[in-house]
């Protein structure tokens, strides 16, 4: 694979010194921030990002498990990016500097081709997650995403076949939806901290839910309980409207969870795990993640299409000028175009500096900041049953706000509106619907039947079946 060229303010040495951590614990993923996986959006970039602002640990992209088996491993020799390589351009890439704090989630439906695809790029992360809650028709029309979610056979058997078959060292872990009634919910979970998994990552809606509606973010208190209540000592991390650091107290306190995961939120401000994130992002971030972005030769395409979800509150520059900086961005066809914003200044080695000191700061996997803060236990608040004024006409009481007493309703959370679009030809997966109001062409139309998105109890090797028989 060939590399870019260089300029001479980018000259530096390859060598690079190596952080060494320990293997991911359940109590690495406890009292943090989380970046969460989001095709396309969750670039390396933004992950690096992500990390010199706050987030504990980041997750990858979701890649389809056949996908990276046919990938080549490609090294750049000069700034260390690890590229897997497809047949036109990465499928992913990643960094050593990110390792200890990165976890590659797996789109799976088949136990043995999870395992080979883990074992693929296992040397390059931390940990290993299934997803088990994308509704995208990419992800579930072969049985993967949230389609595992109605076939809690075939989801424990992949999770216990990557148990069983990954090194001790790599942390094993799961993503899902809640299920429409809160029993089938908990049997669920039961049966998925039972295959040895580190931490449970709960995205509180439904399968069927999109990020417009609400998150029923009241539902995983009685979860969390739950799991600790296995003994287990397995994190519960809450995902779903958490829009920034200082939001994810309000929903640690309100649900118990062990940490909270950012996503649209993060996609429109990569700063959003500060305290203090940034303001005016044209001005005081795009141009640095330009730097950083060509610096590691990430596809402009990518950074064309992360910039354009970039949202963020206006303290001194207008929305007018930050609307010109998104359509000069949109109309680039290389790097070389939006010189410009970057004030010709090409300082990507500069940028990737300073992500090193901000993790070099760190102690251990922890951002001093929320270190000093997790020393006094967060405390569930109690949730209280709704008064009838405060049910909306025409609404389930089961899923409104059900406490006055928490610092901020959750109806005040407002996510940023951004688009997660798949990319289906990176995935390999087949194009879906444009969006959810289009509907696939009727049978009688095409002559062909549109597939499931629900797969058929599939048969699972013996030694699989011997293993999660218990």
């Amino acid at each position: 694979m060939s590399r870019r060229s260089l300029s001479p303010s980018e000259a530096r040495s390859p060598k690079r010194r190596k952080l060494e951590y320990p293997p991911l614990t359940p109590d690495d993923y406890k009292n943090g921030v989380m970046l969460a996986p989001m095709v396309r959006s969750g670039a390396l970039p933004t992950r690096l990002f992500a990390l010199k602002h706050g987030a504990k640990l980041v997750w990858g992209p979701e890649v389809v498990d056949k996908a990276i088996l046919h990938a080549e491993r490609v090294v750049d020799p000069v700034t260390g990016v690890i590229s897997y390589v497809g047949k036109s351009k990465p499928i992913f890439t990643t960094h050593p500097l990110e390792k200890p704090f990165l976890v590659y989630q797996i789109g799976s439906a088949d136990p043995e081709i999870a395992v080979q695809a883990a074992k693929t790029v296992m040397n390059d992360v931390s940990g290993i997650d299934l997803n088990c809650g994308c509704p995208k028709p990419f992800s579930t029309h072969a049985g993967m995403g949230a389609a595992l979610l109605s076939n809690p056979d075939l989801l424990c058997s992949i999770l216990t076949a990557l148990r069983a078959a990954l090194p001790p060292d790599i942390s094993v872990s799961a993503k899902i939806r809640l299920l429409p009634t809160q029993e089938d919910t908990l049997k669920l979970v039961e049966r998925i901290v039972n295959t040895g998994v580190n931490c449970l990552t709960v995205h509180c809606r439904t399968r069927n839910m999109r990020p417009r509606e609400r998150a029923l973010v009241e539902r995983l208190k009685e979860i969390v309980d739950f799991v600790e209540g296995m003994g287990k000592g397995i994190a519960v991390i809450e995902n779903g409207d958490c829009v920034s650091y200082e939001d994810s107290k309000r929903i640690r306190a309100m649900t118990g969870a062990h940490s909270a995961m950012i996503a649209t939120a993060a996609e429109a401000n990569p700063t959003c795990f500060s305290s203090t994130p940034l303001q005016d992002l044209g001005t005081t971030f795009v141009p640095s993640y330009l730097r950083l972005c060509r610096y590691l030769g990430n596809h402009w395409g990518s950074t064309k299409f992360c910039c354009s979800q970039f949202r963020g509150s206006h303290a001194q520059s207008t929305r007018a000028e930050q609307s010109a900086l998104h359509t000069a961005v949109a109309k680039a066809k290389d790097y070389d175009e939006v010189s410009p914003i970057v004030s010709s200044r090409w300082t990507g080695e500069e940028e990737f500096a300073q992500i090193v000191r901000a993790i070099e700061g760190r102690d251990g996997r922890t951002p001093k900041r929320v270190e000093a803060e997790s020393s006094s236990a967060v405390q569930p608040t109690s949730v209280a049953e709704p008064s009838p004024a405060s049910v909306t006409p025409g609404s389930d009481p089961e899923t409104e706000n059900k406490t006055d007493d928490r610092p901020e309703p959750v109806e005040a959370v407002k996510t940023p509106q951004c688009s997660q679009t798949p990319d289906p030809a990176l995935l390999r997966a087949p194009l879906g619907p444009a969006n959810d109001a289009r509907m696939p062409i009727p049978a009688f139309v095409t002559g062909q039947d549109v597939p499931t998105p629900t797969p058929l109890p599939a048969r699972t090797p013996s030694v699989i079946e011997t293993a999660t028989s218990h």
